[in-house]
């Protein structure tokens, strides 16, 4: 089926590339004409340990054979060695398992709710970061601080305020007795590659601590290896109440988690919040998986030496070239900012083989996999620069 047909039957909520692809192997894709592409992007932060990873394959495999799915109703060895492994390298109690990120936020905000519920508290209110992406679900999209995401669907979830990041005073202006918690990106992706600052996020938990509120990480884009640190937040040395991951967990399978301390995650009462999917066998071993490979392939070493590897590169193009301002992030989630438009350039290294991201209309956003080699990096460093070069910005 061409794209044609596709779009004949397809909604069109997506503005995809004119590109079909069907096969990866590693940093690199193939398109159904044959042609191959350096993958700068990994499913957008999903795709941990690239494409077709040997050790994921086996897994799929093995597990495929011997079973999918038997619901929560009953444990399952996989969802209980993943629970046990999350919260042992997270510093936090229990974990509950969804399908995905807006999944886990959802959770993660009832949470909260229910346990300022559970104490005979009205503290319902969520302060959010504007420029902040925290999914796609009515509730989700009430707490993204992007009107963008938003247009069309009200009424819209009430509950929610959104003040700058790495502003502590309007934080603070915006705290009341309503307030539950405060929910933030360490590093926001989709809002243009915005960190926080160490000093900010230590406030944070300061102000939480002082006014019993609750601080919930959004870890969904940062979390599993993507800052160098399994978790963004151990960089800032800051621990939240509650975490939120999915995208990389599962390296391309589908999952989500919601992680949290014990005094908090007891208020997630039986049947009080579930899922059919989450925590299934599927998921789960992949994800122990990713987990596995990330230990014994020392692969947070190697996001730290490749993060400046790419870094030094795009700070070549921001000396070269005037449209480009600063380099921005952390890790492997990194951002070139600009003063044009930067869709050409996305579409002309398109166009020359490397598949990157904008995150904005000014900003250039690069998310390899874990284990992208030395020599990839250098030639999507070329790709790009060639692609610069032929736009004659």
């Amino acid at each position: 089926m061409n794209i044609q047909e596709a779009n004949q039957y397809l909604t069109p909520n997506y503005a995809r590339f004119p590109l079909t692809l069907v096969k990866g192997q590693g940093a690199r894709l193939w398109d159904d004409a044959g042609k191959s592409y350096l993958d700068f992007v990994a499913g957008i932060a999903v795709n941990t340990l690239g494409h077709a990873h040997p050790a994921m394959v086996k897994t799929i495999t093995e597990q495929a054979s011997t079973m999918l799915h038997c619901s929560n109703l009953y444990f399952n060895p996989q969802q209980n060695e993943l629970a046990k492994k999350l919260t042992e390298l997270s510093g936090l109690s229990k974990a509950f398992f969804c399908n995905s990120g807006a999944e886990a936020n959802e959770a993660a905000i009832k949470l909260a709710r229910k346990f300022f519920y559970d104490q005979g508290k009205n503290k319902h209110h969520i302060i959010t970061a504007t420029q902040s992406f925290h999914g796609r679900t009515m509730q989700t999209i009430a707490a993204t601080g992007q009107d963008k995401v938003k247009e069309g669907f009200a009424p819209l979830p009430a509950g929610f305020k959104h003040v700058p990041l790495n502003d502590i005073t309007a934080l603070a202006s915006a705290i009341n007795d309503d307030t539950a918690a405060i929910m933030l990106e360490p590093l926001q992706g989709e809002g243009g590659v915005n960190l926080a600052n160490i000093e900010y996020l230590e406030a944070v938990r300061a102000l939480c601590d002082k006014q019993n509120i609750l601080l919930i990480f959004d870890e969904i884009q940062t979390g599993i290896g993507r800052c160098g640190s399994m978790f963004a937040f151990e960089k800032a040395g800051v621990k939240p109440d509650i975490l939120t991951l999915a995208k990389g967990l599962g390296g391309g399978v589908p999952i989500g988690a919601m992680l949290a301390t014990d005094n908090v995650a007891t208020s997630l009462s039986a049947g009080s919040h579930g899922t059919t999917f989450g925590g299934n066998p599927m998921s789960c071993a992949v994800a122990l998986t990713v987990l596995d490979v990330i230990a014994k392939d020392d692969l947070l070493a190697n996001v730290e030496t490749r993060s400046e590897q790419l870094k030094a590169g795009l700070q070549k193009l921001v000396n070269t070239y005037d449209i480009f301002d600063e380099v921005k992030g952390d890790g492997l989630l990194l951002g070139l900012s600009a003063n044009i438009n930067v869709a050409p350039i996305v579409n002309q290294c398109l166009e020359n083989g490397l598949l990157i991201l904008m995150a904005g209309p000014k900003v250039l956003r690069f998310l390899p996999a874990l284990n992208i080699s030395e020599s990839e990096i250098e030639e999507g460093l070329q790709i790009l620069n060639k692609s610069i070069e032929g736009l004659n910005l």
